[in-house]
């Protein structure tokens, strides 16, 4: 088949897609297929292509830090030049299928789904709807709640609240708390706060970028991820940290967390996260024709709270669903042509 891979984009996740779209057009290329590699935030929107099997791709490393604010401006600007008009969008509608390779942003938040949709082009993932359900955890948390799948106790913080609410504070008294912004991914700004002080200073340096946040009790228990391919759920990987929280520096640098699959649990609470992770995915909108990764974090007494549903999960070599994906015994590749074959259903 004729593959644009949109990768890169505007988000905090840039440098995390960026290495997930080469990951990816390396296993297309290997499967026989034609690849177009595409940053509709970059100056010079195609990065490689037409590549054809045999050709060869470079990786790309993923930074220690996500791109700051004020170049995420000028990358958004790109984008959305990009994908409503011109060679890009041209290019889009020219493809057999578009394969998603975005993190975060437009990209997982059902915007570059919606444009998408609106242009007749087939890609991979979800719509925009269940992206956009996902994206919001707050609301995310909601409907799986009112589902059956157990989440923590929250707390949302917008930006126009003065001082710390009343409800944030009693979090705090009952114990450390995490924070994080509703609605970003790859653990970009997830904090562990355990003093009132700690948490005002914090607090006032994220709500400066109108940023909403949520706030949840710190859970102290292990942490586990679940992967859902279509309609099948593959086994479930631990994350094994030596920090208090999974955040952006321990996902994507090597050797800075140990992921175990299948996880060393037992088998019927393997199952009891497998089915949860089932549960999320069709509650929000996930079908057979998607994929989606969920996250999950065990109190002190061991009890599992998901605490999010990932829409577009990254694909670079050190990333969790290639690792569920291996504990499956797919390789790589096989698990590329898999999500693809998903979008043909």
């Amino acid at each position: 088949m004729r593959v644009v891979i949109l990768c890169g984009g505007e988000s905090s996740e840039r440098d995390v897609s960026l290495a997930s779209g080469r990951s990816v057009a390396g296993a297309l290329l290997d499967r026989g297929h034609e690849v177009v590699l595409v940053d509709p935030a970059a100056a010079v929107p195609v990065l490689a292509g037409p590549l054809r099997p045999g050709d060869a791709i470079d990786g790309f490393a993923v930074g220690k830090e996500p791109p700051s604010p004020a170049a995420r401006q000028q990358l958004r600007r790109r984008m959305h030049a990009a994908l409503t008009g011109g060679p890009v969008l041209e290019l889009l509608r020219e493809a057999e299928l578009v394969f998603l390779a975005l993190h975060g942003g437009w990209g997982e938040d059902g915007h570059v789904q919606a444009l998408l949709e609106m242009a007749g082009v087939r890609f991979t993932g979800a719509g925009s709807a269940a992206c956009a359900a996902a994206w919001h955890k707050g609301r995310a948390q909601a409907v799986l709640g009112a589902t059956g799948v157990p989440v923590a106790e929250r707390v949302l913080w917008g930006p126009t609240a003065n001082g710390v609410p009343e409800a944030v504070r009693r979090l705090l008294t009952a114990g450390p708390v995490v924070v994080k912004p509703v609605a970003d991914g790859s653990s970009v700004s997830v904090h562990y706060v355990d003093s009132l002080p700690q948490l005002t200073q914090l607090a006032a340096e994220m709500r400066s970028g109108e940023v909403e946040l949520m706030v949840e009790p710190f859970l102290s228990g292990r942490e586990f991820t679940v992967a859902v391919v279509g309609d099948q759920v593959l086994p479930v990987v631990e994350i094994e940290l030596t920090t208090s929280v999974f955040d952006y520096t321990s996902k994507y640098q090597p050797g800075a967390v140990s992921e175990v699959c299948p996880a060393p649990v037992p088998d019927a609470f393997a199952a009891r996260l497998q089915e949860l992770a089932l549960r999320a995915h069709h509650a929000l909108g996930f079908g057979g024709d998607a994929y989606s990764r969920t996250d999950f974090r065990c109190d002190a007494s061991g009890e599992p709270r998901c605490i999010e549903v990932n829409a577009l999960p990254g694909l670079t070599a050190t990333s969790l669903l290639p690792r569920a994906a291996t504990g499956a015994d797919w390789s790589y590749p096989e698990l590329i042509q898999r999500l693809m074959d998903l979008s043909t259903r």
